[in-house]
């Protein structure tokens, strides 16, 4: 039987199969315990389910964030705006008005 309390942000690995998952929420009003796993596939355990689980501790993997990583295309493009050579929006025309609020301010 488990005696290890669940805690948010924790890592663990289940003994027999080697699975590494971190705990992510703990919702005490349904007695659900959610985890993520190093592959981003999500899961909830029931908190009896959670007592008879074999797990120990786990120091998080260094590779823990590689399925939220963008793509090296991603990431080269991560920054710029794309508009298309034929845009026509039509608002692409209109000017903004300038608005006076006196000496001291001048919003375009």
């Amino acid at each position: 039987m488990n005696t290890l309390m669940p805690e948010v942000s924790a890592w663990y690995q289940e003994v027999i199969s080697g699975n590494l998952f971190e705990v992510v929420a703990i919702d005490d009003a349904s007695g659900t315990i959610e985890y993520q796993t190093i592959d981003g596939e999500v899961g909830e355990y029931e908190r009896a389910s959670w007592q008879t689980l074999i797990i120990a501790p786990a120091e998080a993997p260094e590779d823990w964030r590689s399925p939220y990583q963008l793509s090296a295309e991603d990431q080269a493009y991560s920054d710029q705006t794309f508009i298309p050579e034929n845009f026509s929006h039509p608002f692409a025309d209109i000017e903004p008005d300038l608005m006076d609020l006196g000496d001291d301010f001048q919003i375009l």
